[in-house]
């Protein structure tokens, strides 16, 4: 089950939206896609995103993925832990493993975003 206080986006980010700050992370199912997590390109503080642009990688055993913004803002704060430990992001995905914190600019894009429920009904339209 995906955690219900959370917002998804169908490239399996997810976000947890606290006043005007978004804190994004990507998917229990995408981690668990890529495998074991070794390394991960983190955007940079200060820069300004839009919403569907990609701003950083995770690189795995298996492959590397793109990580994108379901939102648009700017980088206040990554996690700098994940430099040396971005297996944290396979263990807590949706706790230490976050990857950024992000100032909304359109708060009301959020609203666009899959709850938990439309997000675990795409998955599982997926398997299909």
């Amino acid at each position: 089950m995906e955690p219900k206080d959370l917002r998804y986006h169908q490239e399996h980010e997810w976000i947890r939206v606290e006043g005007t700050q978004a804190t994004l992370g990507i998917s229990n199912f995408a981690q668990e896609a890529l495998g074991d997590i070794v390394y991960i390109e983190m955007p940079k503080v200060g820069v300004t995103v839009t919403a569907g642009q990609e701003i950083g990688e995770v690189e795995s055993t298996k492959t590397t993925s793109s990580i994108y913004t379901p939102v648009s803002g700017t980088i206040v704060k990554v996690n700098t832990d994940l430099k040396d430990h971005p297996e944290v992001v396979n263990a807590d995905p949706y706790g230490r493993g976050w990857i950024a914190l992000i100032e909304l600019s359109e708060p009301a894009q959020v609203a666009s975003l899959m709850t938990a429920a439309q997000y675990e009904a795409f998955l599982a339209s997926q398997k299909k």
